[in-house]
């Protein structure tokens, strides 16, 4: 199969501070959540490790700052919603990485959570940066990585920082790998992949290796419409 990394299940987490990379990004409108769907997919890894008597830092990227901070994208509104969602104290610090970030993790005790600052208003971030990396490492002792969705992008917070920590899956990134495993390793035929989204350069590879196993790949979302316009159509102000 191809679930053959160690789990949240794996570890005691007893007196430990759990580093979690989840994705929470979500869509938002004049500043409010509009749909809470990759939060509440998230709340299962969080409500085990709190049980399990962890503290909880969760970090992940919100939209597509440009250049830096920009507060229309910070996350202090996913913690505030998270508030609403768990039975445990939730902190927000506006930092990512650094000293302001380091001393908010210190303090945290078993059973709070910590909402770390988006992690693209580091722009050390989607360059995998190592000293990025190291910086996020010094917050937890266990590095867990709950954000399918944002696995296939080698950045700090996803990949650099496993190279730091010990690291773990959650029980998503369980569930959609083990999916995932089933589907490539014992498909029905016909097999037709579907894929969407905007950005077609983070999932080149995704769809080269699939062109070897599956029948059919269906694209639809914004990442239609860049096939269109190799096939010569004309999309206007659409997404290409």
């Amino acid at each position: 199969m191809i679930m053959n990394k160690q789990t949240i299940r794996d570890i005691d987490w007893a007196g430990k501070k759990a580093l979690v990379r989840v994705d929470f990004n979500v869509p938002l409108a004049d500043g409010r959540i509009t749909d809470d769907t990759r939060i509440q997919a998230a709340l299962p890894t969080i409500s085990y490790l709190l049980d399990q008597g962890a503290a909880v830092i969760l970090m992940s990227h919100l939209g597509r700052p440009k250049g830096g901070p920009d507060p229309k994208y910070s996350m202090q509104v996913t913690a505030e919603h998270l508030r609403n969602l768990i039975d445990a104290p939730v902190q927000f610090v506006d930092a990512t990485v650094g000293e302001k970030a380091e001393q908010a993790a210190a303090s945290l005790k078993a059973g709070q959570v910590l909402v770390l600052e988006n992690t693209r208003f580091d722009q050390r971030e989607e360059k995998n940066d190592p000293a990025m990396a190291a910086e996020l490492a010094k917050l937890g002792d266990v590095f867990v990585n709950d954000a399918f969705g944002s696995a296939h992008r080698a950045h700090a917070s996803t990949a650099g920082v496993a190279e730091h920590l010990p690291a773990v899956a959650g029980f998503l990134m369980e569930k959609e790998l083990e999916y995932l495993g089933g589907a490539l390793e014992t498909p029905e035929t016909p097999f037709v992949a579907i894929m969407g989204g905007a950005k077609v350069s983070d999932k080149i590879a995704v769809i080269e290796t699939l062109l070897t196993k599956v029948d059919t790949i269906l694209i639809g979302g914004g990442m239609a419409n860049t096939f269109l316009v190799a096939e010569g159509y004309a999309m206007g102000k659409s997404l290409v």
